[in-house]
């Protein structure tokens, strides 16, 4: 969607929360394209949260599930590693 300045700015917060919605907002200047305007993905769409919803990761408040793998078959878990190299 093309908007002018003078509008944007009229219309500031309409804009804001189609941008958030996922639509794209382009500016223009004189009919030129001078900036567009892309919503943000919210914060729990993403990393640790994303796993954590979409069942590939848990946690409980403790240690996360997989924690207790090897390097090797005989070797310490890598979260005694860690607490070791910590001193």
């Amino acid at each position: 969607m093309q908007v002018s300045m003078r509008e944007f700015k009229s219309h500031l917060s309409t804009y804001i929360t189609q941008a958030q919605s996922g639509q794209q907002i382009e500016l223009t200047s004189h009919r030129k394209v001078v900036a567009r305007l892309i919503g943000v993905q919210s914060i729990d769409s993403t990393g640790i949260s994303r796993l954590l919803t979409s069942g590939i990761a848990t946690w409980q408040g403790g240690k996360p599930i997989g924690a207790a793998f090897k390097l090797q078959d005989n070797g310490k878990t890598v979260s005694t590693l860690a607490l070791e190299d910590r001193g």
